[in-house]
């Protein structure tokens, strides 16, 4: 419906919603159950039972939805890739809900209609069950006997879900750079290097890539399936993929070595991201340099460059364009009075050499039935092989009379940069720094920072201005619209639920729960770095923490709306309310979270080619939907405590 179509990244929402999509369907069915066994009839048990949790179920499967509206409106990249995500989850649990709401109770009628009440289990598992049914109702009983100990659950709750979170949150990233098959060494060649130069460096590299190209683990490296040299007289590419697609980074030192064995040659090596637009750009900080005097330019790039190399130890550095100016140059420059005289002027020169050196579009045409295509007037190139050349070429005036240019100008030799790039019209150099693996983006944004601000205050930056970009400005955008979307979801959430109990209160005590599943969402994360592979804090990551702002709820919606029934609709009071709630709920809750959690466990646990995309989501989840569940079964109850006794039976009146 959407034009969307099937990838990785929507078939992750599929899978985050597999253990979702079965929630409500658990919390309908345990509860037509209970009724069962009190002894009502089929029909009253299906019937009952659907309706004791109506609230409980659309609330649940509301805010779910409602946390995903802020996201499919993202217009920052992550908003495109959280789309799908988006789309596939929220689809998936709305027909959950009719499902729960409808069939469910159906097919517990017909079956139950079938055979007699299910007995208390008295085998190991049940045995099992029960006393942790017990372990739990004596713990959470113990933080509701005193108003002390009630008070004390929630600031120990609450003061440890906090500190976990600062002191576990770290540092963010972008987007996830992937496992592509691709290394690619971006070489910087000395001023003036030659074709033939250029030639010659790439039979060597192919000479000294052969052994790896023919043989496999030659030193413990994988083999070369492909290796291709690109020679501009700005920039060099060295670049190679394996036979072992999920091994490139292994060529890294390889290719390294034959870099650094060119004479006169330095550069990088990087691994492409798979969401990388530019070469060398996947995961970089970009130092704009901007001024007008192209010598104070260079002379702060040379500064920044060391500093940042021992700023950023292990960071890969690549001046665009350059920081020398000794690249020769050969300027011409027209004589004013010369070219007055003989009907020109500075542009008309311009436009001469121009077509003399480079060629010059002046037309464009479209045969039948082809594609439009460009003129395009050039000088010969055998004709014009040097600036002496150039001078000796004959131009017409505008009074049809030929000129020799050498009359009318002369060349003046110089060196500079092969190309003058502009930013907001001042002239730019930048630096492309990419930050080694263990140091995140944000680190090195800071870092950088921090060094900027440093030489600046002792006046060692006259003449420029430094500007932060690339990947790092990105991600300080999208991270700034993240926390507005996780604020609007928050208030959104906030909003349905003061609907749906139509209370301002209750829905407070319910969002409660979420500081609790931020805590465990980072101990998530925390534990995958450890003892699975490493996963950055990305910006996909950080849509974990939106998606739990709509499932960690559903628990606190359960305990506070069946405690609210049980005393409109019971004749229970107060926490003898709160009570049998948490009873009663405990089976739906740690039964939706089990399955929930088996459904994330594959996506955390994998690590192959794609699982970046969606490991992080996956362990933020997991471990927040553990902790929130233990703590929301004491915190929750706690809270609920001080305003349950305004509540009053719907028959009180």
């Amino acid at each position: 419906m959407f034009d969307r179509n099937i990838n990785v990244v929507s078939l992750a929402g599929i899978s985050f919603a597999i253990g979702m999509l079965v929630d409500n369907a658990i919390v309908v069915l345990e509860n037509i159950d209970r009724h069962r066994q009190m002894g009502k009839s089929p029909f009253d048990a299906s019937l009952e039972g659907a309706q004791e949790v109506f609230g409980a179920v659309l609330a649940s499967t509301a805010t779910t939805v409602a946390v995903f509206l802020p996201v499919i409106f993202m217009e920052q990249e992550a908003g495109m890739l959280f789309r799908d995500i988006a789309i596939a989850i929220t689809f998936a649990i709305l027909l959950s809900m009719v499902v729960s709401l409808v069939v469910i109770p159906c097919l517990a009628n017909l079956i139950y209609s079938r055979r007699p009440p299910a007995k208390q289990k008295s085998d190991a598992i049940g045995r099992f069950g029960q006393r942790f049914v017990d372990t739990i109702m004596r713990l959470s009983e113990l933080s509701l006997r005193s108003t002390l100990n009630r008070v004390a659950s929630i600031v120990l709750f609450t003061s440890v879900a906090l500190f976990l979170t600062w002191s576990l949150m770290p540092k963010s990233e972008y987007l996830p750079q992937g496992n592509e098959n691709l290394i690619m060494n971006i070489m910087i060649p000395p001023p003036g290097l030659s074709v033939e130069k250029r030639l010659a460096i790439g039979d060597y590299i192919y000479e000294e890539m052969k052994p790896y190209i023919l043989n496999d683990r030659v030193d413990g490296v994988p083999q070369i399936k492909s290796s291709f040299f690109v020679a501009t007289p700005d920039l060099n590419i060295m670049g190679a993929q394996s036979m072992h697609p999920t091994e490139a980074r292994g060529m890294m030192p390889v290719m390294n070595r034959i870099m650094n064995s060119i004479p006169d040659m330095f550069g990088i090596s990087l691994q492409a991201g798979i969401f990388e637009e530019g070469i060398g750009e996947g995961r970089a900080v970009e130092v704009k340099i901007t001024g007008n005097d192209l010598n104070q330019m260079v002379a702060a790039g040379q500064l920044l460059y060391g500093g940042i190399s021992q700023a950023l130890a292990g960071a890969q550095i690549r001046p665009v364009p350059s920081l020398e100016i000794s690249y020769p140059e050969v300027s011409i420059v027209p004589d004013k009075r010369k070219l007055v005289a003989n009907g020109l002027n500075e542009h008309d020169l311009g436009v001469y050499i121009d077509v003399l050196m480079d060629g010059r579009q002046i037309d464009e045409f479209k045969p039948d039935g082809q594609r439009k295509r460009d003129l395009v007037l050039k000088g010969d190139d055998t004709e014009f092989r040097s600036p002496e050349d150039i001078l000796n070429s004959t131009i017409v005036n505008r009074s049809g009379e030929l000129i020799r240019i050498g009359d009318v100008a002369t060349t003046h030799y110089s060196r500079g940069m092969t190309q003058v790039d502009h930013y907001e019209r001042l002239r730019n150099i930048t630096l492309q720094v990419t930050p080694p693996e263990e140091i995140a983006l944000q680190q090195a944004m800071e870092n950088i920072e921090g060094l900027v601000a440093q030489l600046t205050s002792a006046g060692k930056l006259p003449g420029v201005k430094i500007i932060m970009g690339g990947n790092a400005d990105k991600l300080v955008q999208t991270r700034e619209a993240l926390q507005w979307n996780l604020l609007l979801a928050l208030v959104i959430t906030y909003l349905l639920m003061a609907v749906l109990f139509e209370n301002f209160f209750y829905p407070l005590i319910i969002l409660f729960s979420v500081p609790l599943a931020a805590a465990g969402g980072f101990i998530g994360l925390d534990l995958v770095n450890r003892f699975i592979t490493a996963q950055p804090f990305d910006i996909l990551t950080m849509l974990g923490f939106i998606i739990l702002i709509g499932t960690v709820v559903n628990n606190a919606i359960l305990i506070v709306h069946q405690s609210l029934n049980n005393v409109r609709y019971n004749g229970l009071k107060g926490m003898a309310a709160i009570d049998e709630s948490v009873r009663t709920r405990i089976r739906p809750i740690f039964m939706s979270t089990a399955t929930s959690l088996f459904g994330l466990f594959p996506l955390v646990l994998a690590t192959g080619a794609g699982s970046e995309l969606y490991r992080g989501i996956g362990s933020v989840l997991l471990g927040g939907l553990l902790v929130s569940t233990l703590f929301t079964l004491f915190v929750i109850p706690a809270l609920l405590s001080f305003f349950i006794d305004n509540e009053r039976a719907e028959n009180a009146e």
